[in-house]
Formats: structure tokens, C-alpha cells, sequence
């Protein structure tokens, strides 16, 4: 039997730190949900707040081929019968055919949190399941806090679970809300709830303790089949269980068919999308859909990965719509860096090679870094080999910072560059040195390489490399730049904080303008 995999980014997600979604940021996740083959997705909890109210009045409309939207609530309050339940109602009015509510399963929780006895929870649990499902509906039962609860009293959180079963809930899931449980623990629960109840088991994981994925399947090799989780595990604290990590164990590892391969394919995709909706920066470190989780560093391991990649490399990268690279460093081999080339266009023979090697290391040494500046190592290849045609050519910049009497600080920049036989002379204010060379040399150049206007510079990164010496420090400076077609990555190194930017950003303009038609990175 398929695992039912059921996507809670759009409620427990947004409750990462820092994270806000839009509703229109809430559809597309949805629609990118649904092509990537998750079964539910949980949109949200309509009886906290206009937004989530408005996103199941528009989500009637999308188009979905896989995914059901899942309203999300708890039971019913205490003392109140489920028909006079605003909370219970405000799930049937969003018109969901599948609903998810969360209910006590540690009796602390109960006695405590909702001031009530052990009897009339379980009374509300019962209740608001059957009410739910006599007016047509799916109902998963969240058993919030289980693994604690059952730690304290296995009796009652136990009978919480028979209690949601028996009013016919379609699934009981176990909850990890404080994610602190560990694998082994889980496992013996899972098994003994599979034993004590007769009723379809999910599991909902927190990674407070990092284990939130291993718990998710652990709980499956038990007998779960619903799972919870989140995007690229965005939720509270320590976040969720990574639904995309999760997946691709799943099918590729534990040979279950939750989604297609073709979908699967899908996976770093998706996982990318949803990063940038929601204004974060993807984890390059992430499991299967990382830029650095199949990256080889070592020149050893790259060039031996090269010729036998299942040697090294755990799955096909393809499989989850990843790619390998070789990242080259002080640590990289002729041959790791022969292929690094090919692999921006650029053929290096073995002797050229060595000599090219012997200079990354020099840079290093100073400093420099191409493990993410893939275009500033293409540049200096070139440069090497004697194939470096530059767009233009600096005479000088002079960069003045003018504190105003209002508080403001503006930077002014000056540049003079010679382009094609013409000597220009530009002038551009900026909220900073590097915004406004930036601005100068657009004005400067801009007019012979239209395409620049498509070039826009996305991060702007600086450490210091010896903060030994304060201010007087070597400072190395990345700029991530891109457009439609691809990102790309330059770096400068300098004592002085403009020059490094300097250099970087000529690099990404220098490239962005000269690139090959496409790149292993295009997106």
C-alpha cells in the first residue's frame, strides 16, 4: 500500500520564523504541490484569520490533478456540542472534502492546558470526529503531543487514538509536536499502537531533536501510512519533517510508490519554487535537492566519481531532478579540474592543466574561493589560455560617501572605461560604493551590450578573512548574479573592500554578457 503523503506548508510551515506567505504565494505552492503528486495539501486553519478564510474561497478553482486541499481545526470546545462549535462550522463552510483537527493526547495537556477532565476530551474527540464525518467529509485525527503523552500515561493516550478510530476517522496520526522523540522510541510506539488498534496510523514529526525525517520512516517500516510533513521541512522552531527528503527515501529507498518517478523528477524543482516564493535562500546543503548534495570537492573523489558515479554518489541525481558538479579548489586534481572546465565549456589539456592548478592554489592561498564563483574560474581559465577578450577596459573609479545633514549617507561613483575605441565617462548615486559603480558602469556600458538591462545582481556576500587585523583585513567579496536563463557566481579578494567588489562585479558583468548558451546550473 502507497504512503499518503500530506503537505502542511501552507499552515505549519508559515510558522517558521521569519516566513510569511501571501495567498497568491499559497496557490502556486499548491499547484507546484499538486504536479509534484502530494495527496493533500493542508491550506490552512480557517478559523484564525482572514487570510486562510480567503485562500479555500479561491483555492475552489485550481485545477488539480493529485492533490486534495485539507482545511485544518481542532475539536470542539468543552462543553459545547459540535453543531454550536464555531470552529467545527468554519471547517464545513470552506467546503474541503478533506479536513484534519487536532485533539489532546497527553493528559498534562488536558487537565492543564484545557482546564477539563481526561472523560470529556476524549468525549470531544469522539464527537467531533463523528460530527465531521456524518456531514460527508475525509477526517484525519491529529493526536497532538502522542510520543510525550504516551511516555506519561500509555493508557490514555492510547485510548485518545481508539477513540478517533472509533468515530471513524480515516486516519490516526501521531504527533511528535514537541520533536523530541527518538527513532528507537517511535518505533516501539508505532509498533505497539499497530498491536492495541485496529486503524490506518500517520505520523507528524517536529525536528527539534533532528530526527524528524527518520522518525517519519521509521513510523512507516511500522505500519504508518499517512505521513505529514513540510517544504524543505519550514515550520516552528527546529521546523518539520522534510517532505523532501522523506519522498525520495520512499520511493527510491523503501520502494514505495507514493509518487510517480516522473514526478519525482520534479523534486528539486519544487523544492527550489517554494524556497524562492517564500523569499528564502534554498539549503545548497539539503538532502537530494541541495546544489552541494552531490557535489565533489576532493580531486580524488571527483575524478574517481566522474568515471563510476554509483561508486559515490548514493542515487542518480536525476532521479530527483538534481545535478552533480565537481567544485573545484586547493583540493582538486588535473583531472577534477579538466572536467570542472569541460564542464563550462572550456578544454584543458593535461599540461595546462597542472600549470592552471598550481595557480588556483596560489589564489586560494590569497584568499580566493571558486567552490561557488564557477564564473570568475571561467574567466581566469580563459585569462590562462590566452582566449580572454574583455567587454571594456578601465582607466579609473572614484567612489566619494557624503553624510548629509538629514542623516542620509549617499555614495557617489565615478567611472571611466574605454568600449570599443570610445572613451566614456559616467556618473551614478547609489545607497552604497557597489550599488553605485553598479549603476556607473551601466550608464558607461549599457548602450554597446543591451542585454546587461536583463542582468540584475540577486547577493552580494562579504567575510573577513583575518579579522586579526581589524580594518586593514583581507576582505573576500561574492556577488551572485543572474537573469532569466541561469544564476551565476564571481568573487574578488582584496585588502580594500571596493577593489574586491570591483572585481567581482566586472566578473558577473563579463560573464553574464559572454556566457555559453547554457550551463549544467541553467534553471
Amino acid at each position: 500500500m502507497a504512503v499518503t503523503l500530506y503537505d502542511t506548508t501552507l499552515r505549519d510551515g508559515t510558522q517558521r520564523e521569519g516566513l510569511s506567505l501571501s495567498v497568491e504565494d499559497k496557490l502556486r505552492i499548491a499547484s507546484k504541490l499538486d504536479a509534484l503528486g502530494v495527496h493533500y495539501i493542508e491550506g490552512g486553519f480557517p478559523g484564525s484569520n482572514p487570510k486562510d478564510i480567503e485562500f479555500f474561497e479561491r483555492a475552489r478553482d485550481l485545477s488539480l490533478a493529485t492533490a486534495t486541499i485539507t482545511a485544518f481545526g481542532s475539536t470542539r470546545r468543552k462543553d459545547i456540542a459540535p453543531e454550536d462549535d464555531e470552529g467545527l462550522r468554519a471547517l464545513l463552510d470552506t467546503g474541503c472534502s478533506a479536513l484534519c483537527i487536532f485533539g489532546k493526547a497527553w493528559d498534562i495537556h488536558v487537565t492543564e492546558t484545557l482546564q477539563t477532565t481526561l472523560d470529556e476530551n476524549l468525549a470531544m474527540v469522539r464527537d467531533s470526529v463523528a460530527f465531521l464525518k456524518a456531514a460527508g467529509r475525509t477526517v484525519f485525527f491529529d493526536a497532538e503531543h502522542f510520543f510525550d503523552g504516551y511516555k506519561a500515561n500509555a493508557g490514555y493516550a492510547l485510548e485518545v487514538c481508539r477513540v478517533a478510530h472509533e468515530a471513524g476517522a480515516d486516519a490516526v496520526v501521531l504527533c511528535d509536536t514537541n520533536g523530541g522523540t527518538l527513532p528507537h522510541e517511535v518505533l516501539r510506539a508505532v509498533n505497539e499502537v499497530a498491536l492495541a488498534i485496529d486503524a490506518p496510523l500517520g505520523i507528524h514529526a517536529h525536528d527539534d531533536a533532528g530526527c524528524a525525517v527518520a522518525n517519519s520512516l521509521v513510523a512507516v517500516e511500522a505500519g504508518c501510512v499517512h505521513v505529514q510533513g513540510t517544504a524543505n521541512g519550514y515550520g516552528e522552531r527546529a521546523g518539520n519533517a522534510d517532505l523532501f527528503t522523506i519522498i525520495p527515501s520512499l520511493v527510491l529507498k523503501m520502494g514505495d510508490e507514493c509518487i510517480t518517478r516522473e514526478q519525482l523528477r520534479l523534486l528539486t524543482e519544487t523544492s527550489h519554487f517554494i524556497a524562492e516564493t517564500a523569499n528564502l535562500a534554498p539549503n545548497p546543503h539539503q538532502p537530494y535537492v541541495g546544489a552541494s548534495a552531490f557535489a565533489h570537492k576532493g580531486g580524488v573523489h571527483a575524478s574517481a566519481a566522474a568515471r563510476l558515479p554509483e561508486a559515490y554518489e548514493h542515487i542518480d541525481p536525476a532521479a530527483v531532478g538534481n545535478l552533480a558538479r565537481i567544485v573545484v579548489s586547493e583540493l582538486a586534481g588535473r583531472a577534477s579540474l579538466t572536467m570542472k572546465a569541460k564542464e563550462l565549456g572550456i578544454e584543458l589539456s593535461g599540461d595546462t592543466a597542472a600549470k592552471v592548478l598550481d595557480s588556483i592554489k596560489e589564489l586560494e592561498h590569497k584568499g580566493y574561493s571558486f567552490e561557488t564563483a564557477d564564473a570568475s574560474l571561467a574567466i581566469m581559465l580563459k585569462k590562462r589560455l590566452g582566449t580572454y577578450e574583455p567587454l571594456f577596459r578601465l582607466e579609473s573609479f572614484r567612489v566619494i560617501a557624503e553624510k548629509r545633514e538629514d542623516g542620509r549617507v549617499m555614495t557617489e561613483a565615478t567611472i571611466k572605461v574605454h568600449v570599443k575605441g570610445h572613451r566614456y565617462i559616467a556618473t551614478a548615486e547609489g545607497n552604497g560604493p557597489v550599488n553605485a559603480l553598479d549603476k556607473a558602469l551601466r550608464i558607461a556600458i549599457e548602450r554597446f551590450y543591451p542585454a546587461l538591462k536583463e542582468i540584475t545582481l540577486e547577493d552580494f556576500k562579504v567575510r573577513v578573512l583575518d579579522d586579526k587585523k581589524g580594518t586593514g583585513a583581507v576582505t573576500r567579496v561574492l556577488i551572485e548574479t543572474g537573469d532569466s536563463r541561469e544564476s551565476w557566481g564571481t568573487v574578488g579578494v582584496s585588502e580594500n573592500i571596493i577593489e574586491a567588489s570591483w572585481e567581482a562585479l566586472v566578473d558577473s558583468v563579463e560573464y553574464g554578457l559572454s556566457r555559453p548558451a547554457s550551463l549544467p546550473g541553467e534553471r
